[in-house]
């Protein structure tokens, strides 16, 4: 969510496709992909995470699913998910969107609250994208069924993300990550298109732990400066591949580095995850 942006003219690379441990500026999670394997859907439920919030800077975090994005050539990823941040005040706010990138992230009435039950899913069938996210603790529930132009379903993820501030698809600049405490990723699930279901820990494909860290690569389909105040770890993952947490911890930014993030609001932009 932007002046003085520094424009991207490729796009950076992502680890070698069965790594099992990667660094990224904006990604913190898991994801599975394997050579010839597509996917169809992804999905799991986690709650709400209570952000700590300080009055005098803006903090933005996301918590979703979704396919596609995790390759260096990937042009797209399909996602939905809530979003806490903090505005400059030191309150915290909660909101629910989907994205189908190149387009821009959109949130929907969808009511989101820190401590809510939340389910989420994405499935792709073709060039048709189904999008639903259920808020349990207060029985509301999201379905968006989209055409995209351009799909990617050669990895599913479950990701704590820094979200972006963007002019255009290739220039962005990470924001500084909202102090989340913990998220707990549960009924982490996955199926093939071929109909192969299982949990990120299935043997018909490889898994890539991904811990948040400033300064690392970006996996997405658009380059960032990196901005984030805070880096995030997931554990190790738990019964049978379907449980796991990532957990926020604090890092040092760059004095360069908030300079540029002063300057960012200067510029009508768009959020991007």
């Amino acid at each position: 969510m932007a002046a003085a942006l520094i424009l991207a003219i490729a796009l950076v690379g992502a680890p070698a496709a069965m790594a099992s441990v990667t660094k990224s500026t904006n990604w913190a999670g898991y994801a599975i992909h394997r050579s010839g394997v597509s996917f169809r859907s992804v999905s799991a439920a986690w709650t709400q995470p209570h952000a700590t919030c300080v009055a005098g800077g803006r903090s933005f975090s996301a918590v979703w699913v979704g396919l596609g994005g995790y390759k260096p050539t990937s042009r797209a990823l399909e996602q939905v998910g809530t979003e806490v941040d903090c505005d400059a005040h030191g309150k915290v706010l909660s909101s629910a969107w989907f994205e189908l990138v190149p387009a821009p992230s959109r949130t929907f009435s969808l009511p989101v609250r820190p401590g809510d039950a939340m389910h989420a899913e994405v499935t792709v069938t073709g060039h048709r994208v189904v999008v639903e996210l259920d808020n349990l603790t207060k029985h509301r529930s999201f379905r968006e069924t989209t055409d995209a132009g351009l799909i990617d379903i050669s990895s599913a993820e479950w990701i704590v993300e820094a979200p972006s501030e963007c002019i255009n698809s290739i220039s962005c600049q990470a924001l500084p990550l909202t102090d989340f405490g913990s998220v707990t990723f549960a009924s982490a699930a996955a199926a093939s298109s071929t109909g192969r279901a299982g949990t990120i820990t299935d043997g018909h494909w490889g898994r890539t732990k991904i811990k948040l860290t400033p300064g690392a690569q970006r996996l997405t389909v658009a380059q960032t400066t990196n901005d984030t105040a805070g880096t995030a770890a997931p554990s190790p993952l738990r019964s049978g591949g379907s449980v796991f947490e990532v957990t926020y911890a604090t890092a040092t930014i760059q004095p360069a580095q908030s300079s540029v993030r002063r300057q960012s609001r200067l510029r009508a932009a768009y959020l991007r995850h």
